[in-house]
């Protein structure tokens, strides 16, 4: 049984897990502090404690290698917002392609899943351009990898995905077929609390 899930595989953490991943995210929020400086960590720490599905979330993109931190807040909407902050693409969401139509495109060699289900299925959104490129700003994230990242309609109409990376200390936007995947590519996502 995976370690995230309790005995009747809710999305629901146990006590115990959620005392560890709130201990996780404390010590990374206060260890980056240039990524939210005007922002409380008891605030936060309320609202995560308010919404246990969050946490779970939260706990997803942690477990497969996003390192979740906050970047945001949203006073309008009264949320928090977090990206994944791991330096690279995260590791257990890496050689996926873009979506379930390009995933069931592919005759042989399949990978094992694609990046809109796995967010779907982690409770969290998939970056925008936009949204990664705002990530960049607060530092140096995919200098070896790339990140695949919320394609407009029409050029997922016509089989393509983007992804971004940066390289020689440029954000670049690239595109490849929606059905390709590669060992240094994954997606970084996002969660409002």
């Amino acid at each position: 049984m995976s370690k995230n899930k309790n005995i009747f595989n809710k999305k629901e953490l146990l006590p115990e897990q959620i005392e560890e991943i709130l201990l996780m995210l404390k010590t990374r929020f206060e260890s980056n502090m240039d990524r939210h400086k005007d922002i409380k960590w008891v605030e936060v720490q309320a609202k995560l404690e308010a919404n246990t599905q969050k946490l779970w979330s939260l706990n997803e993109m942690e477990i497969t290698g996003g390192e979740p931190d906050v970047v945001g807040y949203d006073k309008d909407k009264d949320e928090y917002i977090f990206y994944d902050c791991s330096a690279e693409s995260p590791k257990g969401r890496r050689s996926i392609c873009y979506d379930r139509q390009a995933l069931e495109s592919r005759k042989k060699n399949r990978p094992e899943n694609n990046a809109i289900d796995m967010a779907m299925d982690m409770g969290i959104e998939i970056l925008s351009e936009e949204e990664y490129q705002g990530l960049q700003r607060l530092g140096e994230f995919d200098l070896k990898t790339s990140s695949w990242i919320k394609t407009p309609t029409e050029i997922r109409k016509l089989g393509g995905a983007i992804f971004c990376d940066r390289r020689y200390d440029h954000v670049f936007v690239n595109h490849n077929g929606a059905e390709s995947y590669y060992g240094s590519r994954g997606f970084r996502g996002s969660l409002r609390v």
